[in-house]
């Protein structure tokens, strides 16, 4: 491998799918590699160390999700899991297998390459500006930005606490919802979005530019400041 270029591995079974998104990686300034037999990628991980997995979840002889946990028994290398299905994302984060990132084919090439960049740049430099500037302090329920204090309800309080501590996953609604009301009462499916709305509000209302809180269309929400 190249050492003055960051290594990326696609691991995908469509050829002509693979040597496009090689090709983009590419040009953006990586050295991609492509596999398209799942039996091949635990072995290559080990021996070749990239910087980050393109996994795609059906792979002939072996599927995604028993790679990604066989490569998680000995790497944090970031890994972006991509599926055809919608509905395949939502049971993805049911297992909390703790992939940094989804994507639903058909995907746009570039926004590939965009988030490529964001999470590379994020495992880079694991304290994040706004995390430096934002504290959260759960035993105190307490949220400070620049030292002046953010008053949260106990389940925006829950909801920005757990996403600040797993800053780049995504959670679902359904998680946030368990994590929120470990009673599991009966609320409206669009509760979630009501307290993400009233906490970005508060946030905003202290800097208008602490845009932190993303939303990952059809899937859920993450903490992300990049």
């Amino acid at each position: 491998m190249d050492e003055k270029k960051k290594s990326i591995l696609v691991v995908e079974d469509e050829p002509t799918l693979a040597a496009i998104l090689c090709e983009y990686l590419e040009h953006a300034g990586y050295q991609a590699y492509q596999l398209d037999d799942g039996a091949l990628v635990v072995d290559f991980v080990k021996e070749n160390n990239p910087n980050l997995i393109i996994l795609d979840l059906m792979l002939p002889n072996k599927n995604g999700l028993d790679i990604f946990r066989d490569i998680r028994s000995f790497s944090e290398v970031p890994v972006i899991m991509a599926t055809a299905k919608v509905e395949e994302i939502d049971r993805l984060l049911g297992l909390e297998l703790g992939a940094d990132d989804y994507i639903c084919k058909p995907f746009s090439t570039r926004e590939v390459v965009v988030r490529v960049k964001n999470i590379l740049r994020r495992s880079e430099a694991p304290a994040l500006k706004t995390q430096a500037r934002l504290q959260v302090d759960e035993p105190s329920m307490t949220v400070r930005y620049h030292q002046q204090k953010v008053t949260l309800t106990p389940a925006e309080f829950k909801i920005l606490a757990l996403l600040f501590k797993n800053s780049g996953r995504i959670y679902s609604r359904d998680q946030l919802m368990d994590h929120i009301y470990s009673d599991h009462r009966v609320v409206a499916d669009r509760t979630i979005d009501s307290h993400i709305k009233n906490l970005r509000r508060k946030l905003e209302d202290i800097d208008p530019e602490l845009d932190c809180i993303k939303s990952v269309y059809g899937v859920g929400y993450k903490f992300d400041d990049q």
